[in-house]
């Protein structure tokens, strides 16, 4: 018997009549999997069910090949059958979400245009407050956000987003010929790039000049934005800032 089953096998493995699920067999059931198994006892789809337990278990940082043993277990089991492709498909695509998500959340780089991500840009934040408290400085950070919006990229479908992705690694590649120090250079959002850089007398000069650079580095018909922003001596009014820049 192959990995999944057909619809019309695993109803007649059910009797196709609703039945709920024993304690005996509950207590046998994997973890997470009972909302499967009772889906399956009553005679309906588990695909919802299956969803859920998807992103739990990735949130829990089971691996996707435990996850569909224990489907696979919870299904034989019940219906005494295999996992029909629906619900397995359903289970992994949540559990590749999540899991997605969650690395995108805490890695430092986006892998397509080489910026950082915010959460990293948050962190470089918090490590600049935290030395200048440490040196008796809260109120003089010496950093500033210099923020760069490109508006014509705030919307689209999937494939005009990635062609905004290859436009954002043009943007960022003229940010990082004007700010080829020490600077971190990170996302906002698809459409919004922040630089946080030292405060100095020069700091006006590279973002005129960063401007000008930009007019080549954009679609023709769109007005791209650049400006400093001075940061909050707080982490929480920090936090509260990124946010805000973080919407388009």
């Amino acid at each position: 018997m192959g990995l999944f089953t057909t619809r019309s096998r695993r109803t007649g493995a059910t009797g196709g009549k609703s039945k709920e699920l024993s304690e005996r067999l509950r207590q046998k059931l994997p973890a997470r999997f009972v909302a499967v198994g009772e889906a399956l006892a009553a005679g309906t789809d588990a695909h919802a069910a299956c969803a859920v337990v998807g992103r739990d278990l990735a949130r829990d940082g089971i691996d996707l090949s435990e996850a569909l043993h224990d489907l696979r277990s919870t299904f034989a089991l019940v219906a005494a059958s295999e996992p029909d492709f629906e619900s397995t498909r359903a289970l992994g695509i949540a559990w590749s979400d999540e899991t997605l998500g969650y690395l995108h959340e805490v890695s430092c780089e986006n892998p397509l245009t080489g910026l950082a991500t915010l959460a990293h840009v948050r962190g470089r934040l918090a490590e600049i407050q935290r030395g200048a408290e440490s040196r008796g400085h809260r109120g003089e950070l010496g950093y500033a956000l210099v923020v760069v919006d490109v508006p014509l990229l705030s919307s689209g479908d999937r494939e005009a987003r990635f062609g905004s992705a290859l436009v954002m690694a043009q943007v960022a590649s003229q940010v990082r010929l004007v700010f080829e120090g020490e600077e971190s250079i990170g996302e906002a959002s698809p459409s919004r790039l922040l630089v946080v850089a030292e405060r100095s007398e020069h700091l006006g000069t590279r973002v005129s000049t960063l401007r000008d650079l930009l007019v080549e580095a954009t679609p023709a018909d769109c007005v791209v934005r650049v400006w400093i922003e001075g940061l909050p001596t707080s982490p929480s009014a920090t936090s509260t800032l990124l946010d805000e820049l973080a919407r388009t």
